[in-house]
């Protein structure tokens, strides 16, 4: 069950989805020091198989992913809950990248994020998604 009273300061279990280990070890550092508990899956197919297990608070997902990519991913995790705040990050070119992070948006995401990400906006975002 979703607690709808979560903020920063209170646990949340978020699902990072990267198929970058680095871009997720960099991810797991910054929620866990906020005290979060973070789960991690290299691609879409592992992300669905965890969210089922876990049932995450918020998912924060990358766009260009091996198997299963992150609009696929996207889709199918709205088909299971409507509700479960969605994060889509892309480090594409510019471009390619920004049409990406539309898409993501009009699948469902609630907010996008561009590769690199700016960590100093992280806590920002995730206390909106989850209050």
């Amino acid at each position: 069950m979703r607690r709808k009273d979560l903020n920063w300061s209170t646990v949340a279990k978020i699902l990072v989805v990267d198929d970058d280990d680095a871009v997720r070890a960099l991810l797991r550092l910054v929620f866990s020091r906020q005290g979060h508990e973070v789960h991690e899956a290299g691609d879409g197919r592992v992300a669905l198989r965890l969210f089922e297990e876990v049932k995450p608070d918020l998912v924060i997902t990358d766009l260009v992913m091996p198997d299963k990519e992150g609009l696929e991913t996207i889709r199918e995790l709205r088909r299971r809950d409507t509700k479960v705040p969605i994060i889509a990050m892309s480090g594409g070119g510019r471009s390619q990248g920004g049409d990406y992070l539309k898409m993501a948006k009009a699948m469902g995401a609630n907010h996008t994020l561009s590769k690199p990400l700016s960590v100093d906006k992280l806590p920002g975002v995730i206390d909106s998604l989850l209050n």
